[in-house]
């Protein structure tokens, strides 16, 4: 009989030990044998070597199932971690020994099953990416006309370009992390394109920027008369990306009621039509975020399942302070396209120019490079742009030293709040204070709404301009 992976489970509890064993061997899984201690576990994985370790974090004795993981990692070899225990500093250090999972007690049978599936595909698509290059014997670097738009030779744009091309024929879903600004949409988009599903759509959402009482509707769709207001049949996202792929930008902020039947799209292959009936759907998702969900799981904001799920190869986009070498090559990039956009003989940028950018540690990223860019242009007298000015001037008021103790959403509200004055309150548009934020005009008036900033606007009685 041929097995789909070999299996160590160390775990103490006897009658959890064996339950384990008995849904493993139900599955078609071979169970190596129950280790009850780390040292009975070393002795077997020197014998076995096997391919996944289901690893209980408290074992009797002197060592821990997290000082049994530092060895697995040593050796390459996968594991999922089993906890009885939710305390913050158990998970603060067995994050560090990156577990393929957590599966916290009681758990269930299909739990366990979905989980097991889910990490023996990362880890052999780990194992893969290490042996496999995308450059050439030669060591060539990887062919960037692959990838339209993502600009400069940096190591890291390297390593990320290489992982998008390996997994781009594949339908696994891909977690994009990484600061806002660094591009996460466009990497997916290259992504979609370099797929099988290259013909058909790419959905994008951005769950931010859609209010709490109609993300579901939105996503999943709803018949007329389902609820009150609902005149007229709603075709979801996902039913638009039947097909294709769909991307779910600013993932972490989906509402936890959601999250449920999100991920019964991810394990069922459908949507559950508010008012109507389940409809099958073929959708590749690809989701981003600039949040820590690991924390959100413990805060209890963000489902556990639903991360494994998602996180089934993420990929990191880079900030832009960590690559400063592609500046150069990302600034001649927009200065081509936006003095065509504005008509401008700008053609180049001073040394002194490029020195001032290379010497900012760039908070917004490409998107803020982008917008000081444009503003240059806009601004330059000659074919040249000779000085950028102090880019520090557009930081918060609030970032200093004397304003730690701030919460972040006072941060945030002075921020916007200095920015909408030196736009002169302008909100959209060229030169308006989303663009310079760099985020959406919905999303900028959502922050405002719900800062309250419409009520401290200095010295000013009318209202802020509707959009």
């Amino acid at each position: 009989m041929k097995y789909k992976a070999k299996i160590l489970i160390v775990e103490d509890q006897y009658i959890e030990a064996n339950n384990l064993e008995v849904m493993l061997r139900r599955a078609d899984y071979r169970v190596c044998t129950i280790a009850r201690s780390v040292s009975a576990a070393v002795k077997v994985i020197e014998q076995e070597s096997p391919d996944m370790v289901l690893l209980d974090i408290q074992l009797k004795g002197k060592l821990s199932g997290i000082d049994l993981a530092k060895l697995l990692s040593r050796k390459n070899i996968a594991f999922i971690f089993l906890s009885g225990n939710s305390k913050q500093e158990f998970l603060d250090a067995a994050k560090t020994t990156r577990p393929f999972g957590f599966l916290t007690k009681p758990f269930r049978e299909k739990d366990i099953l979905s989980m097991l599936e889910i990490a023996l595909y990362a880890h052999r698509e780990n194992l893969a990416l290490t042996t496999q290059r995308l450059n050439s014997a030669s060591g060539q670097a990887a062919n960037s006309s692959l990838f339209p738009g993502m600009i400069g030779g940096s190591p890291q744009m390297q390593k990320l370009q290489q992982q998008m091309a390996r997994i781009a024929s594949s339908d696994i879903s891909v977690l994009i992390v990484g600061e806002s600004g660094t591009g996460k949409e466009l990497i997916a988009r290259n992504i979609h394109l370099l797929s099988a599903k290259a013909r058909q759509s790419l959905i994008s959402v951005n769950c931010a920027a859609l209010p709490p009482t109609l993300i579901e509707s939105e996503l999943f769709g709803h018949e007329k008369g389902a609820f009150t207001g609902a005149l007229d049949k709603r075709i979801g996202r996902f039913e638009q990306a039947d097909g294709g792929t769909i991307f779910l930008d600013e993932i972490g902020e989906l509402p936890i009621e959601v999250q449920a039947k999100f991920l019964r799209v991810l394990q069922e292959k459908e949507v559950e039509v508010i008012g109507g009936k389940t409809k099958k759907v073929n959708v590749r998702v690809i989701a981003a975020t600039n949040r820590n969900l690991q924390e959100d799981i413990v805060s209890g904001k963000f489902r556990a399942d639903l991360y494994y799920r998602l996180n089934v190869f993420p990929l990191v986009s880079p900030p832009l302070r960590e690559r400063k070498e592609d500046l150069p090559l990302l600034v001649d990039h927009f200065i081509e396209r936006l003095s065509k956009l504005e008509g401008s003989a700008v053609t180049g940028m001073s040394e002194q120019a490029m020195q001032e950018l290379l010497n900012y540690d760039w908070p917004g990223n490409v998107r803020e490079l982008e917008n000081i860019v444009h503003r240059s242009i806009l601004l330059a007298t000659g074919p040249v742009i000779n000085s950028i000015g102090d880019l520090r001037s557009y930081l918060p008021k609030a970032v200093g030293a004397n304003n730690f103790m701030r919460t972040i959403e006072e941060v945030e509200r002075e921020h916007i709040v200095a920015v909408l004055e030196r736009c002169n309150w302008k909100v959209y548009g060229p030169g308006g204070a989303a663009e310079v934020l760099g985020i959406k005009v919905p999303t900028l008036n959502s922050r405002l709404k719900k800062l309250n900033i419409e009520k401290v606007r200095p010295n000013r009685s009318d209202k802020l301009p509707k959009v």
